[in-house]
């Protein structure tokens, strides 16, 4: 199976199946995809988005970004939610290059945990439901707000941790060609030390912080976004193979 689905316009496209569980199945191929802003998608991109046969899309940018960007083309007919977790908007101006990239951005994905409660669950439980699949989750580059999101996703389905920031840091490999694109599309835009980095370091030190706060991701989970352990166990059944626990 392929993981990075090539797009001309698109520089962060990937299939999130094929992790291992530590229940001894492994999360399904085709079934949820993490993107950067399909906004972009036109031409012959249509042709491989529709191969795909995408069912929803989750959109977790501002309003204000959808319209100045775009979104996924109307003609596609997927049910799409515009579903905007993050509440702060980033302030740069208190980072300097000393203080390192990926504590900047793990202190920024906490406070999307705290901000975008009532959206991310929604996103959650709109994942969970297994007539939605496949599902494409993206914002503008598919790194930090999809990155938060498919990290709950991953843990709640027993991902281990080394595979959900493996799975984030593969995002850098899109970095030098988002760069690109994006100062093509803004050229007088400015752009702060760590724009479209994803160190590694940064998903764990999020990951840890969250489970430092609350107990573990799923405390926060059903805790604070209050989904129901339902909703969580049938978003193992059908994202992940079919198999016996292993306990």
């Amino acid at each position: 199976m392929i993981r990075h689905i090539e797009f001309s316009n698109l520089c962060n496209f990937r299939d999130v199946g094929g992790y291992a569980t530590n229940d001894g199945r492994t999360v399904q191929w085709q079934r949820l995809y993490r993107a950067d802003s399909l906004g972009w998608l036109a031409g012959d991109d249509l042709q491989a988005f529709r191969a795909l046969r995408v069912r929803t899309v989750i959109d977790l940018r501002h309003p204000f970004e959808v319209e100045k960007a775009g979104r996924v083309p109307e003609t596609e007919g997927q049910s799409y939610h515009n579903l905007p977790i993050e509440g702060r908007r980033w302030d740069t101006t208190p980072y300097r290059e000393v203080i390192d990239v990926a504590r900047y951005l793990a202190d920024r994905y906490l406070e999307v945990t705290e901000d975008g409660v009532e959206n991310l669950r929604t996103a959650l439980e709109t994942i969970a439901k297994s007539d939605n699949a496949p599902v494409v989750i993206h914002c503008a580059a598919g790194k930090d707000r999809t990155g938060v999101l498919a990290a709950l996703v991953l843990s709640l389905a027993g991902v281990d941790e080394d595979d959900i920031v493996a799975d984030y840091a593969l995002t850098g490999l899109a970095t030098e060609r988002f760069i690109a694109d994006w100062r093509k599309r803004r050229p007088d835009a400015p752009l702060w030390p760590g724009f479209g980095l994803a160190p590694a370091e940064t998903m764990r030190l999020f990951l840890a912080d969250l489970a430092s706060r609350h107990g573990s991701v799923e405390a926060y989970v059903t805790q604070v976004l209050q989904v129901s352990h339902a909703a969580i166990s049938d978003l193992r059944e059908h994202l992940l193979t079919e198999g016996t626990s292993e306990g």
